[in-house]
């Protein structure tokens, strides 16, 4: 047996059960009767509490929130909900969106979180494909939904903007008011894990984004698979302010709670300011991080008498172990993955730096760009391989081609990530295959916005990087080359024009960078490394 076969032996290991025994352990539950049953368990335990800013927290123990979904599932219904059908929640962190999507679950219906700062013609490409009914929305949204999707056949609307008063021009009329959707409790449904529950869209790093789809056992199986990795208990509160669009927020936070019948401490969004004093508060034991809101927090004093034990960050970084004075966990995963497909753990901790080592469930391949298994100390793609439907996402919605692309001959998804495998068996994060940005924690692609700019008048090429910034972690910038006349007057600010008209405000370029050539590799390909120096030296190509 030679290095690399042993290497693989000794590492990878793969899943032995078939996708009918993975879903053996879920029978007779979905989303829905796992919520029920721990009402029925713990009722008068707290489940969700709101912390807004500004305003008074308001707290749902496990009961009521179980009773207002059942409620809001049987308003769904009267709206011609059926099971199957689609429906839009374009929110920000809000009560509205957790009981929106339970009450899908509930009636079997697919709900389909959508990034807040998606713009107008994203949401309508997402409307589109998903060929949603109706949506659920906030007020300063609600005039660019009507605008973009005009297909939906009726729209909810929140009394307020995530916590925020909204504006008396944008305030829901009585019969588009959210809570006008609470009505006598819908019957439940027969428990089907294998359903579809709901379809969370990539950040599109080659093409448009791709809506993965997920059943109710893949959120069972990160329910559980998360309580587990993160020793979570009945007495833990969960502080969650990642948006509940992300995997992070949602899948990697939420669903583990509940299967622990824990608390949730949800707030709108990260605040440096209010952070402390919302966990001193409500005496958060839990949380989930993002380098981004890590790193802010770290140059911070932490305060005497908090009650965290636990922070699961995508690094395990000593320093942060230090200055919090907790367990810090590193875990990667993606939308696909549903669940932390790799992590740290207490008993064997890796290097500094490292995401950790394949979480139970999950096979893990490291190859070169031949195929052949990485050996320690080697860069190279990283494969896993799953269950579909169970502990992986089931399909791209609506896009088969798309689905079959994403896995190789044996069956292991293509990550699209670079790793590096190092020799205690830890796995380090390299960079993006597929030329993903990460800004602000928030996936961005190059290939979007670069689709964008090329519809502007006079730019022949472009290429967008990200440039490292402090405070975003990288945010993109867009190299343009010069146009034939040499004349470049006015073309950078029709170009952010173009960016703010059709993209999110965080996707927008911070600078355009008009260059004579591009520095290229092979066959005339754009170098994009040698872009990323340019940007990072912050130095213009001439």
């Amino acid at each position: 047996m030679d290095a690399r076969t042993l290497a693989r032996a000794r590492f990878v290991g793969s899943p032995a059960m078939t996708h009918q025994d993975a879903l053996l352990q879920f029978t007779g539950h979905d989303l829905a009767a796992l919520l029920r049953r721990k009402a029925a368990e713990r009722p008068g335990h707290p489940f969700l509490t709101w912390a807004p800013e500004p305003g008074v927290s308001r707290t749902w123990t496990y009961a009521e929130f179980a009773g207002q979904v059942a409620s809001l599932a049987g308003g769904l219904g009267r709206r011609g909900v059926r099971a199957g059908d689609r429906v839009l929640m374009h929110l920000e962190n809000c009560p509205e969106f957790l009981l929106t999507y339970f009450a899908c679950a509930h009636l079997g219906a697919v709900c389909v979180p959508t990034n807040a700062m998606a713009a107008g013609p994203e949401l309508a490409y997402f409307a589109e494909l998903t060929e949603a009914c109706g949506a659920v929305t906030h007020p300063k949204f609600a005039e660019k939904i009507r605008g973009h999707c005009p297909g939906l056949k009726w729209l909810a609307i929140t009394d307020d903007d995530a916590g925020q008063p909204a504006d008396a021009a944008t305030a829901p009329r009585p019969d588009e008011r959210h809570a006008a959707l609470l009505a006598a409790p819908a019957p439940q449904r027969p428990p089907d894990a294998s359903a579809p529950l709901s379809v969370l869209f990539t950040s599109g790093t080659t093409s448009r984004p791709k809506g993965v789809a997920w059943t109710h056992a893949n959120t069972l199986w990160a329910g559980r698979l998360g309580a587990m990795q993160q020793g979570l208990r009945g007495d833990d509160v969960f502080q969650v302010f990642l948006p509940l669009f992300h995997v992070v927020g949602l899948s990697w936070s939420v669903f583990p709670a509940l299967w622990a019948g824990a608390s949730i401490v949800l707030q709108p969004r990260f605040s440096a300011s209010r952070y402390w004093p919302v966990a001193l508060e409500h005496r958060s034991t839990v949380g989930s991080h993002v380098i981004f809101s890590a790193n802010v927090l770290a140059g911070m004093p932490v305060p005497r008498g908090h009650a965290f034990r636990q922070w699961c960050n995508a690094l395990w970084l000593p320093e942060h172990e230090a200055h919090f004075g907790m367990r810090m966990m590193g875990a990667w995963g993606m939308t696909e993955m549903v669940a932390q497909g790799i992590v740290t753990d207490p008993w064997s901790p890796p290097r500094a730096g490292a995401i950790g080592r394949p979480s139970a469930g999950y096979g893990v391949r490291i190859v070169d760009d031949r195929g052949r298994d990485c050996l320690p100390g080697e860069r190279g793609n990283l494969l896993v391989r799953g269950i579909r439907g169970v502990t992986l996402f089931a399909e791209y919605f609506g896009n088969a081609q798309a689905t079959r692309d994403a896995f190789d001959d044996d069956g292991y998804f293509r990550t699209g990530d670079n790793v590096l495998l190092h020799e205690d068996g830890s796995i380090q994060f390299g960079d993006r295959a597929k030329d993903l940005l990460k800004v602000g924690g928030e996936g961005v692609s190059a290939a979007e916005i670069e689709r964008v700019i090329r519809t502007v008048a006079r730019v022949s090429e472009v290429a967008v990087v990200g440039r490292p910034d402090a405070v975003y972690g990288e945010v993109p910038i867009a190299f343009v080359r010069l146009p034939a006349d040499g004349g470049v007057t006015g073309l950078a600010d029709a170009i952010i024009a173009a960016c703010r008209r059709e993209l999110a405000k965080y996707k927008v370029p911070r600078e355009v960078v008009f260059v004579q050539d591009f520095p290229r590799i092979g066959v005339g390909k754009i170098s994009k490394a040698g872009l990323r120096e340019l940007a990072a030296s912050g130095a213009a190509a001439s």
